[in-house]
C-alpha cells in the first residue's frame, strides 16, 4: 500500500496531537502550524529546539522515501509526491525554528552552529534555497517522471549539504 512507505510523523508528534485534541487545545496555543502531511501542531510551551529537530527529522524521513523510490523498477509516484509535499510543508518553517537565544553560545544543546545568529543573511538565503528545491522537488514528483524526480533529488540534496556545510556541527 502507498500509505505504508509515508514517512510517518515521530509517536511524539502523533502524541502530542492526539493530546490537544483530547485536553481541547485551541490554534491559539500552537506555534506550529499543521500542514498536510506535515509538522505536526506544538503547544507553546514545547522545546524549541525539540520542534526543529522534528522539522528536520520528517524532512529527512520523507528524503528517504523519495530516494528508496527511485530504486524501484516501478517508483510508486503517489508515495512520491506525498513525501514532497511534506519535504516542502516541513522547508517553509525551518527559519522559523531558530529564534535568538537557540543556540551553542546560549547553552542550548543543539547540533546549529552560531554561525546561524552571526550571519543570518546566509542562513536566510540557505533556508530559501531550501525552500525553492523542495518545490523543484514537488514540480517533479507532480511530473511523475522518473528522471525529473532523480535530478530534483540532487537538486534538494545539494539544498542540505549546503545548509549541513555551514550550519550544523560535523560530528564526524
Amino acid at each position: 500500500m502507498a500509505l505504508a512507505r509515508i514517512a510517518a510523523p515521530s509517536l511524539a508528534a502523533l502524541a502530542l496531537t492526539l493530546s490537544l485534541s483530547a485536553c481541547g487545545e485551541t490554534a491559539d496555543d500552537t506555534v506550529v502550524a499543521e500542514s498536510e502531511g506535515g509538522m505536526a501542531a506544538a503547544p507553546a510551551d514545547m522545546d524549541i529546539l525539540e520542534v526543529r529537530h522534528e522539522n528536520f527529522e520528517g524532512i529527512g524521513d520523507a528524503f528517504k522515501v523519495i530516494r528508496g523510490e527511485l530504486e524501484n523498477s516501478s517508483p510508486d509516484f503517489d508515495a512520491i509526491q506525498a513525501n514532497a509535499r511534506i519535504i516542502t510543508s516541513n522547508a517553509v518553517l525551518i527559519s522559523d525554528h531558530f529564534p535568538e537565544g537557540t543556540g551553542p553560545a546560549d547553552g542550548a544543546d543543539t547540533e546549529a552552529l552560531d554561525t546561524i545568529w552571526e550571519r543570518p543573511e546566509d542562513f536566510s538565503a540557505a533556508t530559501e534555497q531550501m525552500i525553492q528545491a523542495s518545490q523543484i522537488m514537488l514540480a517533479a514528483a507532480d511530473s511523475r517522471d522518473a528522471a525529473q524526480v532523480q535530478a530534483a533529488v540532487k537538486e534538494l540534496g545539494g539544498a542540505c549539504k549546503n545548509c549541513h556545510d555551514q550550519f550544523r556541527l560535523d560530528e564526524d
